[in-house]
């Protein structure tokens, strides 16, 4: 009753009482926050590309064939569709073990980068697998470098402090990734996306996401997409400006969020991480083992039990979240620079991603 007295109150800034609101309730208290699991209300049936993505293509990345999907769109929100768990047994620990033991490897930075040597950087999994596999969750013991790890950018590197994307900082972007994020798309209506940058962001039970917009980008018609794995959170996604109040939402683990049209530009925000609904150390979807028999030229890898081991105790009490943007429109080029080269800032303070109009300030996010 709080929460829909606080949306209809509108006024000054509506969307900060709402990141408030959830970030400090009772988790057995959440009735009024949309869970795509029992649609109903504002949220209605989507429809999907089928015919855009082969059963092959989309088995080649770890998914079920689009016709069996399940997408929703949510009244008020136009261009945004939530996909939940599409992809097939055991998919989804590859893109976990690809985002803590891949994907943080250089030319890849991080936001360890920022505060320690780059020598002591280089193997944040070899450094800290041994004291995941051993840690406690009932005792205090200090976090490995893996669980000190907040962001990774991939791709067109993006700086904190400029909020822009250059030419000159760009590197690989994954092929697996790249891959994944093409059938997606497609499978929305987005043929010919190019995943040219990502922002990888790792949270445990005490982080946030601040309120912000996603708008460094040069090109703003290719959607935002946005991959999570772990234990669940709320989403709070709002209007064009910050004094609209914004929805609610639970994400799950596999739950795919894509953000186009009207609603790529909006403000949403990540106020708090939950256990996930079972009850379970972990979702019973990550429970599922691969299958022996992946198709041919599948992205997708087995991954050893000893690598599961480390990437599930992590899970215990994290989120991974993937989002993959496309930078640039076909032949379009960045404009001559005139800024900073630096690294850029961290957008966040010890647990929690600070609010990204905030990052020079180096303060805890209040809210």
């Amino acid at each position: 009753k709080m929460a829909a007295a606080l949306s209809r109150e509108g006024g000054e800034d509506a969307f900060r009482r709402l990141f408030r609101f959830y970030r400090q309730r009772d988790v057995s208290d959440l009735w009024g926050v949309v869970d795509f699991s029992v649609p109903g209300g504002q949220v209605f049936r989507s429809q999907l590309s089928i015919s855009s993505v082969s059963d092959q293509d989309a088995y080649r990345a770890g998914l079920q064939p689009v016709s069996q999907w399940k997408a929703y769109g949510l009244n008020g929100y136009p261009g945004f569709i939530f996909i939940p768990n599409p992809f097939l047994p055991g998919c989804q620990r590859h893109w976990v073990k690809q985002c803590l033991k891949l994907y943080p490897q250089k030319p890849n930075v991080c936001n360890l980068d920022l505060h320690m040597a780059p020598e002591k950087t280089i193997d944040l999994w070899g450094q800290s697998k041994e004291q995941l596999r051993r840690k406690d969750p009932s005792k205090r013991e200090p976090r490995s470098l893996l669980e000190k790890l907040r962001w990774v950018t991939l791709g067109y590197h993006y700086n904190w402090d400029t909020k822009k994307y250059s030419a000159n900082h760009n590197t690989p972007f994954p092929s697996d990734l790249a891959f994944l994020s093409e059938q997606v798309a497609a499978a929305c209506g987005f043929w010919g996306f190019q995943a040219q940058a990502g922002i990888l962001n790792y949270y445990h039970f005490d982080s946030s996401l601040g309120i912000h917009v996603d708008e460094s980008e040069l090109d703003h018609s290719r959607p935002l997409l946005s991959f999570s794995f772990g234990q669940s959170s709320i989403f709070l996604l709002g209007g064009m400006k910050r004094e609209e109040a914004p929805t609610a939402m639970f994400i799950h683990s596999g739950d795919i969020m894509v953000m186009s049209g009207f609603s790529r530009l909006l403000y949403h925000a990540v106020p708090r991480i939950l256990p996930n609904p079972e009850g379970t150390a972990l979702p019973s979807c990550l429970d599922q083992a691969l299958s022996s028999d992946l198709p041919v030229g599948s992205v997708i890898e087995h991954s050893s039990d000893e690598d599961w081991q480390v990437c599930a105790k992590y899970l215990q009490s994290s989120r991974i979240n993937m989002t993959i943007r496309q930078v640039l429109a076909e032949g379009q080029k960045f404009p001559e620079e005139s800024g900073t080269k630096g690294k850029g800032q961290a957008p966040f303070e010890d647990s929690h991603h600070q609010d990204y109009s905030r990052a020079k300030r180096h303060k805890p996010n209040t809210d």
